[in-house]
């Protein structure tokens, strides 16, 4: 890990949604705004929540590729607390990597919550528990015999759906952190938190003037104008 942010500042990034966010990141010259795309919240029951925290990264394989390695223990065990657990599966898997009591096993560990590059399952359950769950999709099929965890703590980098996307790819590193909420979800390098913090509050300061004017009637483009320039 590059840098270790302190906590205040932690306090200080989750206080913005995934939108501000990737608006900062634009500003500072992201090509892609950390947006990770088609990625969802799933679990309702957390739609009221914005997660923030460090990744703790996880690939998926699938069983058939006998060259990846093996991972000694289950990766839910071995997350940390105070973590945003962040799957990338392969992209063509039909079947979900992620169900019911996977999620309560996260939530015993005391993981903030998890983004899947991939697809989950069990929609019922993760509601009722409440666990923040975001996903490209949802399969009737559990994990096994289509893919395995073949690695933890490892620089993941993930790709949208489609050959034909240009979108630029994301990488997400651990300790790198996840802002994710009904939006969207976000990575920000650690090494630019601090620039992210400053830039999402000078946004949010002129969204919320604009904002203001715009409910008093002026119009949009005067609006604009006057404190986007």
């Amino acid at each position: 890990m590059s840098s270790n942010p302190s906590e205040s500042l932690v306090q200080q990034l989750s206080a913005f949604s995934a939108c501000e966010i990737s608006d900062a990141l634009i500003k500072l010259g992201s090509p892609n705004g950390g947006h990770i795309p088609d990625i969802h919240l799933v679990s309702s029951s957390a739609s009221s929540q914005t997660i923030c925290g460090p990744a703790y990264t996880v690939q998926m394989a699938f069983t058939s590729d006998t060259s990846a390695p093996k991972l000694s223990s289950h990766f839910i065990d071995t997350a940390p607390a105070g973590t945003v657990i962040v799957i990338n599966a392969p992209p063509t898997a039909k079947n979900a990597v992620w169900g019911g009591l996977m999620s309560a096993g996260a939530q015993t560990r005391k993981t903030i919550g998890v983004v899947i590059s991939g697809r989950c399952r069990d929609t019922r359950e993760l509601n009722s528990l409440g666990y923040p769950v975001f996903s490209r999709g949802r399969s009737t099929l559990g994990q096994s015999p289509f893919t395995r965890p073949s690695a933890v703590d490892i620089s993941l980098e993930i790709h949208t759906e489609g050959a034909e996307d240009n979108f630029p790819p994301v990488t997400v590193r651990p300790g790198d952190y996840i802002v994710a909420d009904v939006d969207g979800v976000v990575c920000i390098p650690q090494e630019d938190i601090q620039r992210v913090v400053d830039t999402a509050r000078k946004g949010k300061e002129i969204d919320e003037r604009c904002m203001e004017d715009i409910k008093a009637g002026k119009s949009v483009r005067a609006t604009f104008k006057t404190h986007r320039g």
